[in-house]
This record gives structure tokens, sequence and C-alpha cells, in this order.
């Protein structure tokens, strides 16, 4: 069947699942194929819970049922689905990519433009091949405005999403040392998130960019942006405090009223973030009191510069993932929390390839630097460096389980602990134990 032809059936079954298990009555399922398992095999058992209809491969459609739609390839199908939805809308997306921070970016600037507007955008962290087509087909006419957030980690990548968002905006919040094994080096981390600029010069489209980023001001006028001081506001704001939650004042320009923004964010690497969702907010209509409201009644979650009391220990949850960058940079930050009893426990950064030991030694060298009662490091790739400096004693534990027998046989209390690492490391599991 035509990506036509399966269009006029999402029309009057808009509710797209690629999980048997989640069936909402009159969806459209999507027989999904994985390294250990094929959604072809479940689409019977999809339709008989509440779907409507079943996309599956040509060899698994009987003829004599209508509900089955054949197709070549329906991951493909889903993307192409998604693809021409995006054509029939006629609202503003703004596609946001980057290496640190995309997800909580996106919610700031979602808080941000709520207070004016009907928002649709990315849910959790579904920014790959499958998840953004899934989030541009939740895009419906009531809509004013979507935020499409997407991740990479290998070349090519986000130019393939660029083809089905067609964003109007773009923001690359950042360029760092992150799945260096799939880009081959930081250059190749830059060219890939740059494919976001490409795809917003070739068709006209306008960008957001950080002026205090260096890679980035050279990746946009390498790519022929002209960038003036009129052209876009420019945000200034800067740290009143940060011990633990920010606090920022910001403005528009050196004649503008100052504003202040209590967050409750951790991190004064949040500034970026903040400074971007202010701009965006200013940019589509949003006052500077609405702003102000939006973003001091933003509240983190899924483990990202999260703080936490757990009656215990004050924790600082940023444990949903962790590459050099974003790791020294949580490090810093936890410089200037004041406390007397500070502990750090890291995760192994994955991803990082062939640099996977320079990068790891990197932090150890920060970290021989801070006053720090405890280190507890988790993963081979901090294990196998044998460290050596008399300024630091870590502890090495081979896993998160490790890590929560050794908590269960001497229970931690009045500290102030970082928690960060990988996700792949699954230290978002420790705070119940802290």
């Amino acid at each position: 069947m035509k990506t036509e032809q399966i269009y006029e059936i999402f029309q009057q079954h808009p509710i797209i699942t690629t999980d048997s298990r989640d069936c909402p009555a009159g969806s459209v399922f999507f027989a999904l194929k994985g390294a250990s398992f094929n959604g072809n095999h479940y689409a019977a058992s999809a339709l008989e819970k509440g779907c409507s209809y079943a996309v599956v491969e040509k060899e698994f459609a009987p003829k004599d049922d209508k509900r089955f739609i054949a197709v070549e390839n329906p991951e493909k199908a889903l993307q192409d689905l998604a693809a021409y939805h995006r054509q029939q809308l006629d609202i503003p997306i703004l596609q946001i990519t980057g290496t640190n921070g995309k997800t909580t970016t996106k919610e700031l600037i979602a808080c941000v433009l709520e207070e004016a507007h009907n928002v649709l955008y990315t849910q959790g962290n579904l920014n790959n091949h499958l998840g953004v087509p899934r989030t541009i087909l939740r895009i419906t006419k009531e809509h004013d405005i979507a935020i499409i957030e997407t991740g990479a980690n290998h070349p090519g990548e986000i130019a393939f999403l660029c083809n089905i968002v067609k964003a109007n905006y773009g923001l690359i919040t950042n360029v760092g040392r992150a799945h260096l094994e799939g880009f081959g080096s930081f250059q190749g981390v830059k060219k890939t998130k740059g494919e976001l600029y490409d795809d917003l010069r070739q068709r006209e489209g306008t960008i957001f960019i950080n002026a205090m980023d260096e890679d980035l001001l050279e990746m946009a006028e390498e790519r022929g942006f002209q960038l003036h001081s009129n052209a876009i506001p420019y945000i200034e704001g800067r740290v009143e405090d940060c011990n633990p939650f920010v606090k920022m004042k910001w403005r528009s320009d050196d004649d503008a009223p100052w504003h202040t923004i209590q967050t409750q964010l951790i991190g004064a690497y949040n500034i970026s973030n903040l400074r971007a969702a202010v701009t965006i907010g200013l940019h589509f209509g949003i006052t500077p009191e609405q702003i102000c409201h939006a973003i001091e009644n933003y509240r983190p979650s899924n483990s990202r510069s999260e703080f936490r009391n757990s009656g215990k220990n004050s924790l600082i949850v940023d444990a949903y993932n962790a590459n050099p960058s974003s790791m020294i940079a949580a490090l810093t930050n936890f410089q200037f929390i004041d406390s007397k009893h500070k502990m750090v426990i890291l995760g192994d950064m994955r991803e990082l390839g062939a640099d996977s030991e320079l990068e790891h030694r990197k932090i150890m060298d920060v970290l021989a630097g801070m006053p720090l009662e405890e280190v507890w490091l988790v993963g081979e790739n901090f294990a196998s460096l044998n460290y050596q400096n008399i300024r630091i004693s870590p502890r090495y534990f081979k896993d998160v389980e490790e890590v929560k027998k050794e908590l269960a046989n001497n229970p931690l209390s009045g500290k102030t602990i970082l928690i960060k690492g990988s996700n792949g490391t699954k230290l978002f599991q420790l705070p119940e134990y802290l």
C-alpha cells in the first residue's frame, strides 16, 4: 500500500503504536523489527487487543484480512508516513539537537511557549529514527507549534531526521566529545550536528545560536549564515547564585530592565539552556513575566540536573547520561556547592572508542584536584586505568549492583553526593539506596 493510502487510514485512526502490549482502541500498529524481536509475529495479537490496522511486511499479510496493510518495510513506512504528515502541516516547527542539554532545553522551551500556545513536543527521549516519526504523527490541527528533539550517534543521522522534520527553526545546544566511537572524532560530531544548519540554510530557515559558543558560531558562518548583532535578540544571562539551584538574571538588551528567575535546576551549565528558552519565548511573543513564571515552575525529572533530599543525604542526580564535556561541567559545578561532606559516584562514559582511556583519565585528573571525602567509580573503563595519585583514593565497583550491596551493608548519611554516569551504568537506580 502506498503512503497516501496509509495516510487516509491514519486520518481516521490517528493513534500509532509500535508495541503490541499497548494497543489503544482504533490505533494502527506498525510491526517493527529489532535485534531480538520481530513485530510482524505480534500483529495479529495487536489487532485482537484493539488496533484497527496492522502495518506488516508483505509475507505476513493474509490476503483475506483487510486489517493487515502490506508494505515492503514497516519502519520505512512509518518514516514516510510521518514525512507526508509533516507536508500537510502549516505550523512552525523547532528542531533541537546537540551533545548536551537537548532534553532539558526542549522542556524549558516547551514550558515557556505553553504560556500562550498549544505546544506539541518530544516526550522523554524519543529522538531517534523511530521516536521522531512517532512524535511528528502526534501533531494535530489544534497545535500552534511543535518542538522536535533529534539525537544522533553516527554520521548522517541528523540529516536523515531533517528530511522528516523539515523544521522552520533550529537550535544546536552545543557540540562536545560524545559518541566518538560512532562519529570517529570531534570533527565528526560537529559535522553531524551541523547537518541541522545545512538543512535550514538550504530551506532558508532560522537558527537560534549561542553567541558565546565559538564552535557553533564557526559552524554557522561556514554554512553562510550572516550573523549580525541585530539579526535576532541577544539575551544576556548572569548567574546570581548556584547553591544548589541556579538563580539567573537576564535582559534582552543594554537598555532593557533586568529580570530574575529562581530555577529548580542544578548546575551553572544550564545557563545556556535557560537563555535559549528566553530567546525563543520572546521570538514567539511570550512576555518576560510569562517567561519567568514558566521557568520558575519547571521541575527537572528523569535524573537530569535533579536535586533530591533523601532525608539521609543530599543528592545531585544527573545520571541519565554522561560524556566528557557533561561530566566535567557537572564536576566543575559541584565544586561550588557549599557542603562539608561531599562525595561523587561516577559511572563509565560509554561509546568513546579509542579515546576512552584518555577521556576517563582526564576525569580522574579533575577529581584529584577536588576536595572530596570519597570517590566511588563504577565500571570497567575507570577500573582499567590503574590511576595513581596521592591526592585521590577512589573505590572501584564492577557495576551498580556492587554499589547497591555496599550501600545495604554500610549506609551513607550526612553526605552531599553527585551521581553521574552513562545511562548504561544504571546509576539512576541508586537514589533509593541513599
